[in-house]
Parts: structure tokens; C-alpha cells; sequence
């Protein structure tokens, strides 16, 4: 009776935690989510371009940038980007500390939320690199992977850390590969606001989104457990890596096809989580 009464109690705190956030962060929550999309479908358009070969190139997120910054007005949208960027990092730090999902303190509940502030590290560090290419200071940061990872293995237990964010991140890309094959992620969208078509937009996307990223995302935690093994960062390697390595394989050239065109989705259903997503907070 009294655990139950705790738990409840709790709930009712993160609750009232929640509305007390401003509506501000909520919307810039939502914009966030629709740049970190917008970035997915230019990411997954490249690598099935460049499968297909009709002009595109396998690149990573910082790919993608520099890509933005050579169209007309390509400044604007990486100013657009990074600030939305920003609010999508505010709100994987909210999700990390105020819990507003209620994930708990049990050790599922850690890495959950360990693995919501490992994304906002790594989707800071884009930002970062957004707002560089937009204040035309530098390149977007080609090889930070690496840099990052030589940085980490020069500190005390350095391999241990790396080897942790590796098993984090393969973690997290089974539990989105789960979500997307049990559609447990439509839980997150407000149905009732959403029409016929766009519920089954969003459940085909988020689907085949998540498969392919969850994919992705395991091979970046297994190049990360390579490093921390073998101490050696060249072994460390973001998305365009990943898809590069995924290209060497028999058959590659298909398989890059078909994840790139799962990233366009993931980009895809990303846009429409922007627009219908439950946010526990603000009013």
C-alpha cells in the first residue's frame, strides 16, 4: 500500500514538475524535432541517391549540413536548423533530468535516460556545427567522431567510457528497432488530433523510420565497442560511416538504397512526431 502510494505521489510530482515549464520550451520541443526530421530526410536522400547513382554521395548529419549551406539562402536554413536543433537538445535534457515520461530510477529507466543525454551531446555538436557553417567560420567538422573518441580514450578508464556510450547507443538502436516493429511509438502522438492519412503516414514511417535507424545505430555502438577494445579512434565512425561500411557489404549498394530510403521515413515521422507528439508539460 505504501510503495503504491509512493509511486503515485511521485507521479503526481513529475506531474505538477511539468506544468511548471513554460509553453515556450514545449513549442521549441516541437521545432526541434522537425529540424532533427528535416536533417533525416536530406541524410537518407543522399545515401539513396548515391545507391542509385544518380549524383549523391554517402555522408554523415555534417554531410548533410555542408550540402545545405551550398543552396540559395542555405544560411537561413542552418540558422533554422541549429536553433531548432537547440530546442530538440533542451528537451532530451528535460526528458534526461525531469523525467516528465516517467521512466523511473530502476536501471532501465538509467540508460533510457543516460541514452537521452548521450543525444543531446551528440545532436549539440551538430548544432554547434550548424551555426558554424552559418556564420561561415569553418567547415562543418569532418571527423569529430574520431577527435571526440581520442579525446575520451586520453582520460582516466577513457576505453570504459567509450565502451559504455558504445553498448548505450546499441542499446538504444534495439529499442528502436523494437518500437518501430511492436508500433509502440505511436503511443507518443496525439490519434485523436490526427486525421486517417496522417495516422497512417505516421505509423508506416515511424515503422520503417525506426527499423533503419535502430540498424544505423547499432553499427555506430559496435565501431565505438571496436574502439574502446582496441584504443584506437579511427576505428570510431558516425552515420556516414556506418553507411559507408553498410555500402562495402554483398549487396551493398541495395542495402544503403534501402536504409537510406528508411531514413527519408525516419525524417519523415520525425516532422509529424513534431506536430502531434504528447508534450507532459506546459499549458
Amino acid at each position: 500500500m505504501s510503495v503504491s502510494l509512493t509511486k503515485e505521489q511521485a507521479k503526481q510530482k513529475v506531474s505538477k514538475a511539468n506544468h511548471e515549464l513554460k509553453p515556450w520550451i514545449r513549442r521549441f520541443g516541437r521545432f526541434g524535432y522537425m529540424a532533427k526530421g528535416t536533417v533525416y530526410v536530406l541524410l537518407g536522400l543522399l545515401a539513396a541517391m548515391a545507391a542509385f547513382g544518380i549524383g549523391g554521395k554517402v555522408t554523415g548529419t555534417n554531410g548533410v549540413l555542408q550540402s545545405i549551406a551550398a543552396v540559395p539562402f542555405g544560411e537561413v536554413l542552418l540558422w533554422l536548423i541549429g536553433i531548432g536543433l537547440l530546442g530538440y537538445i533542451i528537451w532530451q535534457i528535460i526528458k534526461a533530468i525531469k523525467d516528465p515520461e516517467n521512466k523511473g530510477h530502476d536501471a532501465k529507466g538509467i540508460i533510457t535516460r543516460a541514452a537521452y543525454l548521450v543525444s543531446a551531446i551528440i545532436y549539440g555538436s551538430l548544432a554547434f556545427s550548424a551555426f558554424k557553417l552559418a556564420l561561415h567560420a569553418g567547415h562543418a567538422g569532418g571527423g569529430s567522431e574520431q577527435t571526440i573518441s581520442a579525446n575520451l580514450l586520453s582520460k582516466p578508464f577513457g576505453q570504459w567510457i567509450v565502451g559504455l556510450v558504445g553498448a548505450i547507443i546499441i542499446g538504444y538502436g534495439v529499442h528502436e528497432i523494437l518500437s518501430g516493429v511492436k508500433e509502440k511509438f505511436m503511443k507518443k502522438f496525439k490519434v485523436s488530433e490526427m486525421n486517417e492519412h496522417e495516422t497512417k503516414i505516421a505509423r508506416n514511417s515511424g515503422k520503417i523510420g525506426l527499423l533503419s535507424r535502430g540498424i544505423v545505430l547499432g553499427m555506430i555502438g559496435v565501431f565505438l565497442i571496436k574502439t574502446a577494445v582496441t584504443a584506437d579512434p579511427n576505428q570510431t565512425k558516425g552515420l556516414g560511416g556506418a553507411l559507408s561500411e553498410l555500402a562495402k557489404q554483398p549487396y551493398g549498394l541495395w542495402l544503403l538504397g534501402i536504409v537510406g530510403l528508411g531514413l527519408m521515413l525516419y525524417g519523415v515521422y520525425g516532422i509529424i512526431r513534431g506536430r502531434y507528439e504528447h508534450f507532459n508539460f506546459g499549458r
